[in-house]
């Protein structure tokens, strides 16, 4: 048991999907759990319902979500803020900042905001404010540590902490037999993991199927999430005449995804903007390739593609990827113990 018992309330989305954002802010949670802290999860998303799971709270609108965070009795609270840095969310990071006699923490995650800020941030606007409230701000890049430093945070209230644990494919579990099956056809065997949302990109990987499939007749890709364009992705699946080609498999359990990220022959991110994705480390820590979108900051081994994409670019840097001009598959080794790091973080907060 540790010395001190802390408890955290971290405010972010829960999966589904497993997203990087979501699965750091689950890493956290379980290597609180581990060390003997207590651990809640504000859960943010969109979704309605409720959870069984006792260590996540649901609120049903935004004033409760304020009367939860007023309410809850925590040492620090914890927010996790990808995609836009909106005046909303603005208020929100101020709100976590000010909660009295509470710690904060924010995670910036939003790789995209962080590449459009850069030489534009204003140290009297709205959004410095709210990042000056916080008693601590973590990048997941150096991109994001230079943006909060020209938004006026003091360089001993920011840090650097990668949100990815890179871990191997749990043997104990198995891939469901059908899905297993598919994937035994395809050859190559391509993945996506992200959303289904348009800023993912997946209704370009499958308008240029048809292309892969005239080099590679066996190839097939399969299309991890889910969100708002499922239905424009299956009526381009179809138009495209690639029912037994690509595969919308939804919303899986991670310790799956890893399974399939293992037997993938390339991986494929390309994204309209992209921070430090957990799918690409991931991949690369496996020893699958990767083909992605070019945000500025992919890992050594990852082979770029810059926008706009088109579809000869693409089947090009596959082959690069799964043939003979790339047949060492690259070796990463992973950076085990972030979730650590930022439970040191909350430590160092409350000795002050």
């Amino acid at each position: 048991m540790p010395e001190r018992r802390m408890r955290i309330v971290q405010l972010g989305p829960v999966p589904p999907p497993h997203g990087g954002v979501s699965m750091n802010l689950l890493a956290i949670h379980r290597k609180l759990i581990e060390l003997g802290h207590g651990s809640t999860i504000i859960d943010v998303t969109d979704r309605t319902g409720t959870t069984n799971d006792p260590h996540v709270v649901k609120p049903r609108s935004s004033f409760g979500l304020v009367k939860l965070l007023l309410s809850t009795k925590c040492d620090v609270v914890h927010y996790h803020l990808g995609g836009d840095f909106t005046l909303k969310l603005a208020g929100l990071t101020f709100l976590c900042g000010i909660l009295p006699g509470k710690r904060s923490v924010l995670t910036f995650h939003s790789g995209g905001y962080a590449r459009n800020t850069a030489g534009t941030a204003k140290r009297n606007s709205v959004r410095a404010l709210a990042l000056r409230s916080l008693d601590l701000v973590i990048g997941v890049n150096e991109q994001m540590t230079e943006m909060f430093s020209a938004f006026g945070v003091h360089e001993e209230r920011s840090r650097l902490i990668p949100p990815y644990e890179l871990n191997g494919p749990d043997p104990s579990v198995s891939l469901p037999s059908k899905l297993s099956e598919m994937i035994e056809g395809f050859d190559p065997f391509l993945l996506s993991v992200g959303a289904l949302e348009r800023e993912y990109g997946n209704e370009f990987l499958i308008n240029a199927m048809p292309q892969v499939l005239e080099r590679y007749p066996y190839a097939g890709l399969v299309i991890i999430g889910d969100g708002t364009q499922r239905e424009v992705l299956a009526e381009a699946i179809n138009r495209n005449g690639l029912n037994d080609r690509v595969d919308l498999a939804g919303d899986l359990d991670h310790s799956i995804v890893l399974h399939l990220i293992d037997r993938a022959s390339a991986l494929l991110r390309l994204t309209d903007y992209d921070g430090d994705s957990i799918a690409v480390r991931e991949a690369l820590f496996l020893g699958t390739p990767v083909v992605a979108s070019d945000n500025g900051m992919r890992p050594q081994g990852v082979l770029t593609i810059r926008a706009p994409f088109d579809y000869e670019s693409l089947v090009e840097a596959v082959a690069k990827r799964i043939g003979a001009q790339f047949s060492v598959r690259p070796e990463v080794h992973g950076e085990g113990g972030n979730a650590a790091k930022a439970v040191e973080a909350y430590l160092e907060l409350l000795s002050k």
